[in-house]
């Protein structure tokens, strides 16, 4: 292997299996011990066992968390959008995954196992290391795999073999790829096909990547039926009043308006009991249910002073939020992976972007602007009351407050925006990159077991 990419991997694996083991057993304990490896490990191989060993995982203990009871399966189950899209993945990977000795693993945005299908004989060799519903396969939990570093990055993951964090799980190779919600680009989950390294084949990611793809295509059209449904039952209603309504379903997004402009989604807090209330977007309002939704007037009153504290919150490696709060009215919006690199920047930069700068920060191509505006329009439809252009920023009157993760290391993992690779790289902003340690390895850290191990 001239460079260690995942198709070169996948290529040595399909031609002789037990020579690719070797070689990434070689790099495997190269890297964690300092040395210099035959060949580097693939950038999100590397970057993984980074967090690993920063997060202290250890890699020589099979650490498992107590799996969920049988109750509590069901319920997340049930409260789950992935129930809907089982026959999409099941008509997409079982009849290739049971033939190939493979199983389908299918795991919440948390990592916990939610279903497993597929061949018997891996399902029970599954049940050896743990993989079976309810386990928790988060890379907190069980170190870099398809599942965990799939939820982390937010992009499909190919994990071969001694690529597992945990020497454990060398005999297994899993791909994963994340499914998000398409309604507010939430992570909901992962769907993984896992299997021995010598049944594996080259074209396995793209063809996990292509399933999840058109299960997120399904969620989208359930949600454009559920508009439907939400639209018929409200234009009724709608034709009778006067002023200014509209109808939305429980996430915001608009079926139907009259009396004013028509806007494709309203944040709404977590939780909207009927009555009178305060919208960030359209201020005082009387909201009452509907069917799969609620009717929302307007109240024919000033609105009363705008919100003035914002907080961008990227602590987290797998969910971020911004917070808008104050006087009147308090509320919290979840965002995607993409809005939260914006926010992001633009809470960094309190003196604002211009199109062409985010363009940069974000794709490494000042000419991309046509892209960040149109990403921009989406987040002013949530937080337009506190946001201005010309250039992009923040308005004067918010009180913005950035809340970073502890170690700059594990600032949006998911991203690779040259601007937030430029301050993981420094380990913070204006920092300056920290030199590699002897042995070429950036991975040289000394390992520290969990508590307890």
């Amino acid at each position: 292997m001239a460079h260690s990419d995942g198709n070169d991997v996948a290529r040595l694996a399909a031609r002789d299996a037990a020579q690719a083991a070797r070689v990434l057993n070689d790099v495997r304990n190269a890297t964690l011990s300092g040395q210099r490896a035959p060949v580097p490990p693939r950038p999100v191989i590397e970057a993984s066992w980074g967090r690993m060993l920063r997060s202290g995982v250890d890699p020589d203990h099979d650490v498992r968390a107590d799996p969920l009871g049988r109750d509590e399966i069901e319920r997340r189950r049930q409260d789950s959008p992935l129930r809907h899209v089982l026959p999409v993945l099941r008509e997409g990977l079982l009849s290739v995954a049971d033939v190939a000795q493979h199983i389908m693993v299918v795991a919440d945005g948390d990592g916990r196992v939610l279903w497993r299908e597929g061949s018997s004989p891996v399902l029970r060799k599954a049940d050896g290391t743990g993989f079976e519903p309810g386990a928790d396969w988060g890379e907190g939990a069980v170190g870099t795999n398809g599942v965990g570093t799939a939820a982390v990055t937010r992009r499909p993951v190919q994990v071969f073999a001694s690529e597992h964090f945990v020497r454990a799980l060398a005999p297994w190779t899993c791909t994963g790829a994340p499914i998000t919600d398409p309604r507010d680009g939430r992570l909901i989950g992962v769907v993984d096909i896992s299997g021995p390294l010598e049944t594996m084949h080259p074209a396995t990611l793209a063809w996990v990547d292509a399933v999840a793809k058109l299960a997120e295509a399904r969620l989208r059209e359930l949600h454009l039926n559920s508009l439907e449904r939400l639209r018929a039952v409200a234009a009724p209603v709608l034709a009778k009043l006067g002023g200014q309504a509209l109808a939305v379903d429980t996430d915001g997004w608009t079926a139907a308006v009259t009396g004013m402009p028509y806007t494709g989604r309203v944040a709404l807090p977590a939780s909207l009991p009927p009555g009178r209330t305060l919208l960030p977007a359209l201020g005082p309002c009387t909201v009452e249910p509907l069917p799969g939704g609620w009717l929302i007037r307007i109240a024919d009153v000033p609105a009363p002073a705008r919100t003035t504290r914002v907080v961008v919150d990227v602590s987290h490696p797998r969910r971020w939020s911004v917070t808008v709060s104050g006087d009147a009215s308090s509320w919290t919006h979840e965002l995607s992976a993409r809005h939260a690199e914006l926010l992001y920047l633009l809470a960094l930069h309190r003196t604002g972007r211009t199109a062409a700068e985010l363009a940069a920060d974000m794709f490494g191509d000042p000419a991309r602007t046509v892209t960040v505006r149109a990403e921009m329009s989406r987040v002013r439809r949530y937080l337009g009351a506190f946001l201005e252009h010309r250039p992009y920023r923040f308005c004067d009157a918010a009180e913005v407050e950035l809340l970073p993760p502890a170690d700059p290391l594990d600032l949006l993992p998911h991203s690779v925006a040259p601007a937030v690779v430029r301050v993981r790289g420094a380990g913070g902003p204006g920092g300056e990159p920290p030199p590699d340690p002897p042995g070429g390895s950036r991975l040289a850290l000394p390992l520290v077991p969990r508590p307890g191990v």
